[in-house]
């Protein structure tokens, strides 16, 4: 199983963040990335798998087991955990 992580959450860049999509074939739904703002630079995120996230991003493992719709931040002695029906509704095709 795979997650999508932005290179940038090696750089001790904070907040981290993550939000999980519904899973598909080989992926967890994961996306992490380090700062305020998520890239639209399709190559922001890369593939990684769970197993190298330890090294990757530590912090992230505890929040793992949310189910698909689920976000967090930490940053500094704070953590934020969030329900976000957002992430489960496709966009509109036009």
């Amino acid at each position: 199983m795979k997650v999508g992580i932005a290179e940038n959450v090696r750089t001790g860049l904070l907040p981290i963040n993550g939000l999980r999509h519904p899973v598909r074939a080989g992926a967890t739904g994961w996306y992490i990335w380090a700062g305020e703002n998520v890239s639209a630079d399709p190559s922001f995120f890369k593939p990684l798998h769970v197993e190298h996230l330890e090294q990757w991003c530590p912090v992230a493992l505890e929040y793992l087991g949310l189910p698909p719709g689920w976000r967090f931040l930490v940053s500094s002695g704070y953590e934020d955990v969030w329900y976000d029906p957002s992430i489960l509704t496709e966009p509109d095709a036009d």
